[in-house]
């Protein structure tokens, strides 16, 4: 496979960066306008600054720590993830994009301000959870196409184990730029660390959790418009996500006020998924929608009934171990790569249909 490799302290412009790297063949470049959004999830795996946190179990992305974590791998992940942004948007950058695995406020911050993507004036949204590793969710939006007027964090307590700690769900209501309200959940659900049959326990509760807030939403109106991203840790089909989270995989067993998981149909298609451990891919990171958003043509509807994987050739790599390609990590193992993350990103197009 032919690699791909940047400068990493080298911020290009946005058209030098996406002419350099061609868009995949079924990937929609064109400008979206006032009647088109781009929402984008993208775990970023440990997306860190370089000071030691005292609260935070951050020591290892510290100078002095088993990452010998500085300025110049920071500055070469920081660049990194702008390209993948800039790319997944084509020539007109994703409106929302909701991430995982942010350390805290200021690296998101870093993202927005301090790289090329401050041409378009991202805001962001960032609350910190309290999850040991020190890592939270975030959203970043531009003002121009999409402006919340509420959010906040959803804290995750569990009942049978209230010591343990995890990230909170970001909950964005917000108006588009046709004065639309969309209600946006960005999730990291608990991990399988410790074996999948012993946490699935927290995934549910998190899914179920997750399933109420969205209720209470769909209670008052049924046709809202419901977008739900995030690493769940669980593929489509697993009980957290089919049977707590109430997600649909067959459109036609939609009724009003349901869930449908875009991912379903590219959990049949794609060769690949978001994520790979050891041989096998999975698809953990997921684009789920309500009702409205797949069935309502005239209002704003998920373009073409698809989400898709970014499986940009930069952002993989041989896999000499288990055959065919794997993600290219920044780390693999304790060994330094230089790469992006452990997973790719996944994206979607919301239109406006003419009422």
């Amino acid at each position: 496979m032919k690699k791909i490799f940047f400068l990493c302290l080298l911020f290009l412009p946005l058209t030098a960066f996406l002419q350099e790297n061609k868009p995949l063949q079924d990937f929609d470049e064109e400008v979206r306008g006032r009647n088109g959004l781009r929402i984008m999830f993208y775990n970023l795996e440990n997306f860190y600054d370089t000071h030691n946190d005292s609260i935070a179990n951050d020591d290892d992305f510290t100078a002095f720590g088993m990452k010998h974590w500085g300025r110049e791998k920071y500055n070469c992940k920081l660049n990194h993830i702008y390209k993948v942004i800039a790319s997944i948007g084509g020539w007109e950058p994703p409106e929302i994009i909701g991430v995982c695995e942010v350390e805290n406020k200021w690296v998101v911050s870093e993202l927005a301000a301090g790289t090329p993507l401050r041409k378009f004036n991202y805001r962001y949204i960032h609350y910190d959870s309290p999850d040991p590793r020190g890592i939270d969710v975030a959203m970043l939006y531009r003002p121009d196409k999409f402006k919340p007027v509420f959010h906040q964090p959803l804290r995750i307590i569990f009942p049978f184990d209230t010591a343990a700690r995890t990230r909170d769900v970001l909950y964005v209501k917000g108006l588009t730029a046709s004065k639309d309200t969309l209600h946006l959940f960005v999730n990291h659900f608990p991990s399988k660390f410790g074996g999948a049959m012993i946490t699935i326990s927290k995934r549910n509760y998190v899914a179920r959790f997750l399933w109420t807030k969205v209720d209470s939403i769909l209670a008052v109106n049924p046709d809202a418009n419901i977008v739900i991203m995030g690493d769940f840790n669980d593929e489509p089909t697993d009980e957290s996500i089919l049977q707590y989270l109430k997600s649909k995989c067959d459109t036609n067993e939609l009724t009003g006020a349901d869930l449908y998981n875009l991912m379903c149909k590219l959990k049949a298609e794609e060769k690949i998924g978001t994520n790979k451990f050891r041989e096998q891919w999975s698809l953990i990171d997921q684009m789920i929608v309500s009702t409205a958003l797949v069935k309502n043509s005239k209002s704003w509807h998920v373009k073409n009934m698809r989400a898709f994987i970014y499986k940009a050739d930069f952002l993989l790599q041989p896999d000499e171990t288990y055959m065919g390609v794997k993600t290219f990590r920044t780390y693999t193992g304790p060994r330094y790569t230089g790469g992006f993350s452990d997973h790719l990103p996944v994206y979607m197009d919301l239109e406006k249909g003419e009422n």
